[in-house]
């Protein structure tokens, strides 16, 4: 129930990773027009037809039929267009007919028998049609399928030409560029908060894009590249960003992965266009993000030395070694796996000089802090040194996210200020995630979380070398049923062989008091003992901590990658291992004997804890410290580990 990373007290966050959408290959875009197209022209067609039927509908007669009616005086008036004769009767019916081509309408009817009397009475109105609208009317059902086809060819080759334009541009750089005159987008050192050695190394990189000269002169050769090495969201793009700011160059901005395409070459492609870009713009800064996409050791790939990826990182190599002495261009690279960068990479003359950003210490998480609510009312109780001394092992991005989800709180609740308290419930959901307040215990499992947690204080505050509690809760927060926050009196860089045990033995404190109190044991403490049994191991095996195998490194820090889970290369033998085994076992079963011990000695502390956690659910520091005092114990100042189911 409670989870603990003996070495930086660093908080695991999973990132979930939207797939990226498959995209719809050129010929189905084609298609789509093509469908388009049609089904327009059917429908433009089909209205022309309605029309053209509509227009037809009017009876027509005959020139005989013509002189009966005239005759006997059923007709009123004729229109004549042309050698077409509209006619309309008394009882307001309209129809047509043809007179003979060539000739007059009166002469046309004269030979049918019609007298001048009886012509007299009508009224007989000649229009004469215009030629464009002649022979529009009658080349309309010619002309327009001949438009339609002619736009649909326009439409297909509109595509085929964006299509073969992005053939041609697709070795090109996507790298995207800040330039130095814009203000919205500059970055300085003063932005950036903290890492305070980072930036005077990296000072001299801005003097020498500012007075490239006087480097030159003594005959100095600045560094062509520069290796940014940290945790993640310690701040390396945006240190990169401040060099730039700084210096007032162009900024080209590209990921590692933004290289490697499914086709040879185009990495390799991209990487001379991009420093080419650079050298064209100079003087200019290439900032390469998550180098290790590309930079791996070579040899290693499925497609041994001829795969794309080896290709680009080869072509990154020759570029570097291109430079000229008195090239304002320079490199900047981020990772945070610097093992697993090419030697050749890392060589004198490419990036030659590394620079490394560590998690922020308490007075850097203050500044950073103060960076990040520039733009946020706060209300009058807000202290951030408090929330600094609260958040050892925060990155950077860690703090941010904390002054976000404050701000969060706050607008949820319909507040205009952000107070102390909304930081406060910020720092946990950032380490533990959200409240699942749906997440209801039955009152047998919420009294077995009371006294794991309690299990877990008690222990805490008993060991000597363990961190004091600072708050103990069994409210579900995100995978935890319920946890215990110790937040340390300073950072620590290093830990001790006694810490390491009494933090093994405090990790197994609910595990001990569940199997103790209730004769049986729940899932509850798995994360517990996956936690703990690393944590032995690494003490055998990395830290030399073991009196029976020595200082002897028998692992080392990480293995290789098989069907998605990693595979350590054993460079020891079987007897050794089982040796290993032994001395993990060993240390597990002293520091549950050390964890019973103590809690059997303080069984009306453990009782006392859990009792009020199942009356209160959370116990925070100053109700715990007066509880410890009530049964005869000197609270420790706070510290900040964190245990969770």
């Amino acid at each position: 129930m409670a989870q603990s990373d003996h070495n930086q007290q660093k908080q695991k966050k999973v990132i979930i990773k939207k797939s990226p959408q498959k995209q719809e290959p050129e010929t189905s875009s084609l298609l789509s027009y093509a469908v388009s197209i049609l089904i327009i022209f059917i429908l433009l067609s089909s209205l022309y037809s309605f029309i053209s039927s509509r227009n037809t509908k009017t009876d027509q007669i005959p020139l005989s039929q013509l002189s009966t009616d005239i005759k006997s005086g059923a007709i009123t008036g004729i229109v004549v267009r042309g050698d077409e004769l509209t006619l309309s009767y008394k009882d307001g019916v309209t129809k047509i007919s043809k007179k003979e081509p060539g000739e007059a309408l009166s002469q046309t009817l004269v030979n049918y028998g019609v007298t001048a009397s009886e012509l007299a009475p009508l009224k007989i109105d000649i229009k004469n049609e215009t030629g464009f609208g002649y022979w529009l009317l009658n080349l309309a059902p010619i002309i327009i399928p001949i438009l339609f086809i002619l736009v649909f060819v326009w439409f297909i080759t509109r595509q085929v030409k964006g299509a073969g334009m992005q053939a041609l541009t697709f070795g090109q750089s996507k790298a995207r560029m800040i330039d130095p005159n814009d203000s919205s987008q500059r970055v300085t050192f003063k932005d950036v908060a903290g890492a305070k050695e980072a930036k005077e190394e990296l000072a001299e990189i801005v003097d020498f894009l500012k007075n490239p000269k006087k480097f030159l002169d003594i005959g100095a050769r600045i560094p062509k590249g520069i290796l940014l090495m940290g945790a993640p969201g310690t701040g390396k793009t945006l240190l990169a960003r401040a060099v730039a700011g700084e210096a007032g160059v162009a900024f080209f901005s590209i990921s590692g992965s933004e290289f490697v395409e499914m086709f040879v070459g185009v990495g390799a492609s991209r990487v001379r266009d991009l420093f080419m870009l650079a050298k064209k713009t100079a003087p200019a800064i290439i900032f390469v993000d998550e180098i290790d996409a590309v930079g791996r050791v070579r040899g290693v790939g499925a497609g041994g030395g001829n795969d794309e990826r080896e290709q680009t990182l080869n072509q990154i190599l020759v570029e570097m070694d291109g430079f000229e002495p008195n090239e304002k261009v320079i490199v900047m690279a981020a990772t945070n796996r610097p093992d697993v960068l090419d030697p050749a990479l890392l060589r004198p003359g490419r990036f030659d000089r590394r620079v490394t950003l560590d998690l922020p210490d308490r007075q850097d998480r203050e500044d950073i802090l103060k960076v990040h609510s520039t733009k946020k009312p706060f209300a009058e109780d807000v202290n951030l040194e408090v929330i600094a001394e609260r958040t050892p092992g925060f990155s950077g991005a860690d703090l941010y996210s904390l002054m976000n989800e404050g701000a969060i709180v706050a607008a949820r609740e319909n507040r205009t200020k952000i107070s102390q308290y909304d930081l406060i419930r910020s720092i946990e959901k950032v380490m533990l995630g959200p409240e699942r307040k749906s997440h209801i215990l039955s009152k047998k499992e919420k009294e077995i979380t009371a006294y794991h947690e309690a299990g877990h204080a008690v222990l805490a505050s008993l060991l000597p070398y363990a961190d004091p509690v600072h708050k103990i809760s069994i409210i579900s927060r995100g995978r935890a049923a319920g946890y215990v926050l110790k937040l340390p009196l300073e950072d620590r860089k290093m830990q001790s062989k006694k810490e390491f045990l009494d933090d093994i033995a405090v990790s197994l404190g609910g595990y001990v008091t569940e199997k103790m109190l209730f004769d049986d044991l729940t899932t509850g403490p798995s994360n517990d003992l996956q936690v703990s049994t690393a944590l032995a191991r690494d003490m055998v095996t990395k830290y030399g901590m073991s009196d029976s195998l020595g200082p002897v490194a028998l692992e080392g820090q990480g293995g290789k990658v098989l069907f998605g889970r990693g595979v350590e290369e054993k460079e020891f033998s079987d007897k050794v291992a089982a040796e290993i085994d032994g001395e993990v076992s060993r240390i597990m079963k002293e520091a549950q004997e050390k964890a019973h011990t103590t809690i059997t000695l303080n069984r009306p502390l453990l009782d006392a804890i859990a009792k009020r956690l199942i009356e209160t659910e959370t116990i925070e520091r100053s109700e715990f410290e007066k509880i410890l005092i009530a049964h005869g114990i000197t609270p420790k100042q706070k510290l900040d580990i964190e245990h969770q189911t």
